[in-house]
This record gives C-alpha cells, structure tokens and sequence, in this order.
C-alpha cells in the first residue's frame, strides 16, 4: 500500500470549533423541535361516537353493521370491486382482508365525544357519562375488546364551555386512574383551537393532572383538532398551526382537520363543504408543512354522506368515500374521520387497494437501496425512510403480512423500523 498524500487545508481548526459552538442552540432546537416521526403504529382512520351512544359492545356492534352491509350490497369480491373499480388481480385479496378486518378489528381509533356529537346537557349528565366512560374505555383495555387508540374529545377551551371541558377531561382521567391508570393506547381530542395560548392552557390541565397522580411528565399527550381559520392563518399573517404545535411543548401527537367546521367558517356553502375542496386542500397543506419533522400526524376529515337506504344510493356513497381515501393517501394524510358502520368497507377497500398496489415496487425499491448501501445509491436515504413508513403502515393495518414484506425486502419489520424510526444523525445503513 503506497503512501498516503497529505491533504492540504488552510483553515486553523479553531474556525471549526467556532462555527460548531455558534450552532449549539440550533442544534438544540432542531433535535427538540424536529424529532421526526415516532415510528409508532398511526390509526387509519377515527370514529367518533357520541359520549351517551357509546357502550360495551360499540366497537363489535360496527363491525356487525359494516359486514352486514357489505353482505347485502357487495356480497363477493367481483361486486365489491366492481362498485370501486378496484383492479381485477386486487379484487379476491382486497375483499377478504377487508372481511377479516371488520371480523378482527372493525376499529382502529374511537373517540368518546363530549363536544358537536354530544351537544349541551346538564351538568350531573355530562358528570355520569364522562364517569362511564371511563369504566368502559378502562374495560375494554382489560378484556381486550378495546381498539388499538381510545379516548375522548371534551369540549373546547373558549369561555362558554371552558370549565365544562375541563371537568370532563378531569372527570374521565380520574376514572381511567381509579380503574387502574391511563392505558398506553389513550388519546384525548381538544377541538376548534383558535389560539396558541389554549393549547398552552390545556398543557397546563394536564400538568396538574400529573403532579397530582405522580405521573411521569409529559404522560398526557393529545390532538389539536384545526376547524378555524384562526387556527390556519394568524391575525399578524403567520401560520397559527405552527405555533400551536409549539405550544404543546411535545405533548400535540397528531393534528385533524374538521371538514365541516373549518368550511362554514369561510363561508363555503353547505353543498361544497367536502375534504377535496380548495380550501380543504390549503388547510391540510399548511398543517402538513407545520407538522413535518416535528413527529405530529396529520389526519384529514371525514364525508357526510352516508352509505345508507338503496343499494344505487349505498354505491355512490362507496364510490365517494373510496375516492377521498384514496386522494388524501396519495396527499400523504393517512389517516381520516370515518362518520358511519357503512364507511368502515370503503375505508379498508381504500386502504388496502393503496398498500397492495404498491408493495411490490416499494419492496424492489428498497431492497435495490440496501444492496447497494456499499457503493453507488440512486436513492436517497430519505427515500429508503418513506419507503420503509410505507410498508410498515401496510403491515399495521393489515393490508399487508410480515411474511410477504421479508421475502420481497429480504428486511425484517425490526430492520424497516431502523429506517423509518425517529431522527437521526447518522442514516447510514448497511445490508442484512
């Protein structure tokens, strides 16, 4: 081995060490403030139930509902194709993973609702239904009939209904902690945020709540729905969803966009309030670029038309719903409100078609990525990230199995969590 040449440099070393101590406090905000993706299991979809509607057998009961329609308006998987246009080679295995998920789990989030789907009630009902809650959510998480993420939307923090939200949130945490704790797949919603100081306000309920039961801090996490304007676009011109994540002092795990709400509240008329609007559009996009890196999903609404009455009707419904999935899966929101039993088909079909459809290349690709780790690369590390989060996302809905992904990758999940997991500084990845 011949003698290696000396490189020459001109600077002294204490330049180096210089611009590294001025980035210090950047270096500090960007791991703070931009951690990326927890790498953790993210919901299709979140069902909301009114607080007095919910009980026991809720989740079972939609899952019976959603197969029952199936059964009497797409009963085989040429018909249910058929209706959605799924692709003939996708038909047998979409339809089969879709009945065996209503089977196995209909739901994947269900939200308790105290806010719109639950509306004003006198205090001693709202106190019993915010207490039953928790017994069943608490329950459900015991006997294992619970969904993966179950949790409740209180109401707002303006004036009219601040205290009422807050007794409730206390009301139903204190349950879940009589019943034996917070259970790992708990999620709270705190709908039509205008301003950042009542995401500020709400960190600072749910610091209390922890201090007072010796939880760890930080325990409490908690969705900020977006329905306002206000909420999109600051009065000093600024992006208020920015902020709002900021507020939330690394508590915010996902932000939703409310179809109907943030509509009305630009005057979109009635019969144009939809998820693809153009203002929907600008909402979730500012959402999206607030909410990247930061480890905060973003989730897109929910469509009002409901998939019931005639087999004509209950088609054009499908048809709908199917296609707004599948437009926000394409945007990169993977996740939606789903209003009724009868979307739950639609939502899996969607889902399922998207994951199926592109396993194949998504695999070539990135197992193409690890072969060549050691040499020239065509894509990106950042590639190799977004195609790993997109297997993963098919292996946890269902839409996929672990066996197929490892034959097509030669990558087991836990190799595919290195890619696609939190930030870090060296990305680096070397063949299995």
């Amino acid at each position: 081995m011949g003698q290696q040449e000396k490189v020459a440099t001109s600077l002294a070393g204490a330049v180096s060490e210089d611009i590294s101590a001025s980035l210090v406090a950047v270096d500090e905000e960007l791991a703070s403030r931009y951690p990326g993706d927890p790498g953790t299991r993210q919901p299709v979809h979140t069902v909301y139930v009114p607080g007095d509607a919910f009980d026991a057998g809720t989740i079972r009961s939609w899952g019976d509902q959603a197969l029952a329609a199936l059964d009497t308006h797409a009963p085989d998987a040429p018909s249910f194709a058929g209706v959605l246009g799924i692709n003939e080679d996708l038909a047998t295995a979409v339809h089969d993973r879709v009945r065996a998920k209503l089977e196995r789990e209909p739901v994947e989030d269900l939200r308790i609702d105290f806010e719109d789907g639950y509306g004003p009630r006198p205090d001693t009902e709202e106190d019993e239904t915010a207490a039953r809650a928790a017994r069943l959510v608490s329950e459900a998480f015991a006997n294992g009939t619970a969904a993966p993420y179950m949790g409740i939307r209180m109401k707002c923090m303006e004036v009219a209904v601040r205290d009422r939200g807050i007794r409730t949130t206390d009301i139903f945490l204190t349950g879940l902690m009589q019943a034996g704790g917070l259970p790992d797949g708990l999620v709270l919603t705190l709908p039509k945020v205008t301003y950042p100081e009542q995401v500020t306000a709400f960190v600072r309920l749910l610091e209390a709540f922890e201090k007072t039961h010796s939880l760890p801090a930080g325990r409490i996490g908690f969705e900020i729905q977006i329905e306002t304007s206000q909420s999109i676009l600051a009065t000093d011109g600024t992006a208020a969803v920015a902020r709002m994540i900021g507020a939330a002092e690394g508590r915010a795990t996902g932000l939703h966009y409310g179809t109907f709400d943030y509509s009305a509240c630009l005057g979109v008329s009635a019969a144009h309030q939809a998820s693809d609007h153009p203002a929907a559009d600008h909402a979730k996009a500012v959402m999206q670029v607030a909410a990247a890196g930061t480890g905060v999903r973003v989730s897109d609404g929910s469509t009002n038309v409901l998939p019931i009455g005639t087999t004509e009707h209950v088609h054009e419904a499908w048809r709908l719903h199917y296609g707004l999935t599948r437009r926000a899966l394409a945007r990169a929101y993977y996740q939606g409100w789903d209003m009724h039993p009868a979307h739950l088909p639609t939502r899996y079909a969607a889902v399922f078609a998207f994951y199926r459809e592109g396993l194949e290349p998504a695999a070539a690709r990135l197992a193409a990525y690890v072969a060549k780790a050691g040499g020239d690369v065509m894509d990106e590390p950042a590639t190799a990230k977004a195609l790993s989060g997109y297997l993963l996302r098919g292996l946890d809905c269902g839409a996929l199995d672990d066996a197929e992904v490892t034959q097509l990758t030669g990558l087991t999940r836990a190799d595919m969590e290195g890619f696609s997991g939190p930030r870090r500084a060296d990305l680096t990845i070397t063949a299995p």
